[in-house]
């Protein structure tokens, strides 16, 4: 049995609750959440030590024991990338397999810096959102794709990634500007990749589900809605990374990804006006 740990800002939150059923059930129980530790405590809702004992985890009282004591580390904080170095400062340095939970990093130079601390110890490194893996989006044919039209529910600051990471799965990393064509309300992103071809974003409230038109230069389209147990698929992939040690997300996606948000973000500020963004290569 292969231990994972957990590194969690606090431990009481959706993803950390999940996780653990679903690794157990895509590795066939061979890889189980052994052992968490938490910043803090949850604000609302139950303490570290309370969601240990509920989840039958073992609470460690350092990051670093759990680096020590796990085969295989997850950082999680999802809604708090802006703590992400700090918790993953000795998992990076361990050599063993890690997976940064979404969003992965606050902007485009700590995504960079992230994968550099990685690459500089030999510790296998990813991160991404669970759309990516929905296989309405993964069995679509990426040849010839001209322009993407998504819509999904949450905030940009938070749910964009949703979007945005399979847009990039099948568009690639070269996105080159981004601009801001929502509303308050509604807030949506207009993103042009080399040789023209265009996505966008919109955030139309919690009832619209993640859906996706997809138009090819061919004259072709298709509609796709994310309706598969992406949540699973994503766990599958997960196992099959702490296995082999290989990611199957390409790191200079990720912080295309991370940039695309970080300048979107700048684009909500100044709406119909382009906004340029640096190339997401990786330098190790």
């Amino acid at each position: 049995m292969k231990k994972i740990g957990f590194i969690d800002y606090y431990l009481d939150e959706w993803h950390a609750n999940n996780y653990p059923a679903w690794i157990r059930n895509a590795s066939g129980g061979t890889m189980e959440v052994a052992y968490a530790y938490g910043l803090k405590d949850s604000e609302h809702g139950l303490s570290n030590a309370a969601w240990a004992e509920k989840h039958g985890v073992q609470l460690l009282d350092s990051i670093e024991q759990v680096v020590v004591q796990s085969d295989y580390l997850i950082v999680l904080a999802p809604d708090h990338p802006e703590q992400h170095e700090i918790l993953a400062e000795l998992p990076l340095a361990s050599g063993k397999p890690t997976y940064i939970d979404k969003t992965f990093a606050p902007d485009r130079a700590a995504a960079i810096r992230l994968f550099e601390h990685a690459a500089k110890h030999g510790t296998p490194l990813y991160s991404s959102s669970a759309l990516r893996y929905a296989a309405e989006y993964t069995e679509t044919d990426r040849d010839g794709i001209e322009v993407i039209a998504s819509l999904g529910p949450g905030a940009f600051h938070n749910y964009s990634i949703h979007q945005i990471e399979p847009i990039v799965s099948l568009m690639g990393a070269d996105a080159q500007r981004v601009m801001s064509i929502g509303t308050k309300t509604a807030p949506a992103l207009l993103i042009e990749f080399g040789d023209g071809r265009q996505a966008t974003i919109r955030h139309l409230g919690d009832e619209c589900p993640f859906t996706m038109a997809v138009k090819y230069r061919s004259g072709s389209s298709r509609i796709l809605k994310a309706e598969s147990d992406f949540f699973q698929l994503f766990a599958r992939d997960l196992v099959a990374f702490f296995a082999s040690g290989h990611a199957t997300v390409p790191p200079e996606q990720t912080i295309a990804i991370i940039s695309i948000i970080e300048n979107g973000m700048k684009a909500l500020q100044q709406p119909y006006e382009w906004i340029e963004l640096p190339c997401a290569a990786v330098h190790s």
